[in-house]
């Protein structure tokens, strides 16, 4: 369902959610409310509603472009927690109002999905440092996640940040398919020297894709990156992005 770019609210939102909510035997649900004019309320109004949906396994939810913040994304997170037969996950949350603190809340009602493998989960906002840290711990309380993609461009991580998060999603133990975007965060040479022997830690990792362009890294910083993921003893399809350059396309 795709009502991008619409003039959908709080109200609107929420009364959507509940009307899904009624489709009992729904199993799989696309829903693409980006551009619109959702905020908190709405956010956690639609959230509540789905968690209703016991059958569902498979939700795909765009909320990119809204206006939701701190209690939105934290509500939303908690609801979804309850879908206990979710097993495969793709949340948009880029550009709202999420603060560097929600952030963490959020991984950590999405960690209570006792049954999620498949995880895409996009945010680009203003995350720093601490949030960074604290959203990988919480994802890697997810003991069954297998494939994870982390789409976190445009924030303000920094090396501290690449680190911190990187060792704590090494403790994601059936890791196997992990896409790493962290496109324009600052991270320098320490963020990917330090994030590639967190990465090294993981120890089914098996396809890996890695953007870290557009981040101020020098010789010193790709060669300890190098030498880092030379150690994923299982890597069998490595794709990675140093580059430092952006191209602006006009359609």
């Amino acid at each position: 369902m795709q009502n991008w770019r619409n003039k959908i609210g709080n109200e609107g939102a929420s009364g959507l959610g509940s009307a899904l909510a009624k489709c009992i035997n729904l199993s799989n649900l696309t829903l693409d409310l980006g551009v619109n004019q959702i905020g908190d309320e709405g956010a956690s109004g639609l959230g509540s509603a789905l968690a209703k949906c016991i059958n569902l396994s498979n939700l795909t939810l765009d909320l990119s472009l809204n206006k939701i913040g701190d209690k939105g994304a934290s509500g939303l997170g908690s609801a979804l927690a309850k879908c206990i037969n979710l097993s495969n996950l793709t949340l948009d949350l880029c550009d709202n109002k999420i603060s560097d603190e929600d952030a963490s809340g959020l991984g950590s009602a999405l960690a209570k999905c006792i049954n999620l493998s498949n995880l895409t989960l996009k945010l680009g906002n203003q995350i720093g440092v601490i949030s960074a840290s604290g959203l990988g711990s919480a994802l890697a309380k997810c003991i069954n996640l297998s494939n994870l993609t982390l789409d976190l461009r445009w924030n303000q991580i920094g090396a501290i940040g690449a680190s911190g998060l990187g060792s704590a999603l090494a403790k994601c133990i059936n890791l196997s398919n992990f896409t790493h975007i962290l496109r324009s965060n600052k991270i320098g040479d320490e963020g990917a020297s330090g994030l590639g022997s967190a990465l090294a830690k993981c120890i089914n990792l098996s396809n890996l894709t890695l953007d870290l362009s557009l981040n101020e890294i020098g010789d010193q910083g790709a060669s300890g990156l190098g030498s880092a993921l030379a150690k994923c003893i299982n890597l069998s399809n490595l794709t990675l992005d140093l580059s430092s350059f952006f191209f602006f396309f006009l359609l």
